[in-house]
């Protein structure tokens, strides 16, 4: 007779699995009718990618520039920059570039070493003093007058990594790239529903791509001592490329 009693509990929980078990459903046949994943739902339709480029006369100049100073000691070294750093400054300045539109780039005191040989070791024969700073020229056709000034003005102490040229305001520039960019895609769309025999429906996706404007740049020179440029420095700003890209998706039909 006992032995009989602990047969019940086993055939409760054998039953209570094979109910468990029967009433399982896999979520992707629910309602009797299998469902498409998340993932795979976006992906239906006619996927296109459009690009708009717009050419644009770029109205600013970047200007990186600034001074360098060597010297034994870095009181010395630091007095000669700031001496000459004030006269670049001044030169921009007269030459119509507006304070706000001048900002430091980097600032920095470095040592300059020498190994020695006798003492196999290194030892500090001076320091360096570097400022540079971005300037913003409004007046693109004066680039050249300041860059001549500011040459002038640094003297030997000057250094002008380069400059670019850049749109102050391209909303414009933009907006004519996006109608280019969603004629793209629709054009693209038209003829791959078309290649596949079915009728292109409505647009269901828009997404708007990063804008790329490749900054336009001119090199100079940096090294110390470097002569001073001729007079008149011819500087020609060119043209920009924007370019702007928009993903669509569009339904079939």
């Amino acid at each position: 007779m006992r032995k009989r009693w602990w047969l019940i509990p086993c055939l409760v929980v054998v039953l209570a699995l094979g109910s468990a078990g029967c009433s399982f459903i896999p979520a992707e046949w629910e309602g009797g009718q299998p469902t498409v994943p998340a993932p795979q739902q976006q992906n239906t339709g006619i996927w296109v990618t459009g690009r708009g480029e717009v050419m644009a006369v770029p109205d600013i100049a970047e200007l990186s520039l600034g001074v360098e100073a060597r010297a034994d000691t870095v009181s010395e070294a630091q007095a000669q920059a700031s001496e000459a750093m004030d006269q670049v400054m001044q030169a921009l300045q007269d030459n119509g570039v507006a304070e706000k539109d001048i900002q430091t780039q980097r600032f920095s005191i470095y040592p300059m070493t020498r190994w020695i040989e006798e003492k196999d070791k290194e030892e500090i024969i001076g320091y360096r003093v570097t400022n540079m700073v971005l300037a913003k020229i409004r007046e693109v056709d004066k680039a050249g007058d300041v860059i001549d000034a500011v040459a002038e003005a640094g003297g030997d102490f000057i250094r002008i990594q380069g400059i670019s040229f850049t749109v102050d305001d391209p909303s414009r520039y933009y907006e004519e790239a996006r109608v280019k960019a969603m004629r793209d895609a629709k054009d693209k769309a038209a003829q791959l529903a078309n290649l596949a025999g079915v009728k292109l429906g409505e647009p269901t996706y828009i997404s708007e791509g990063a804008i790329y404007q490749p900054p336009v740049t001119r090199g100079f020179y940096e090294a110390a001592g470097a002569p001073v440029p001729a007079p008149e420095t011819p500087i020609s700003p060119g043209e920009l490329k924007i370019t702007l890209n928009i993903q669509m998706a569009y339904s079939i039909v």
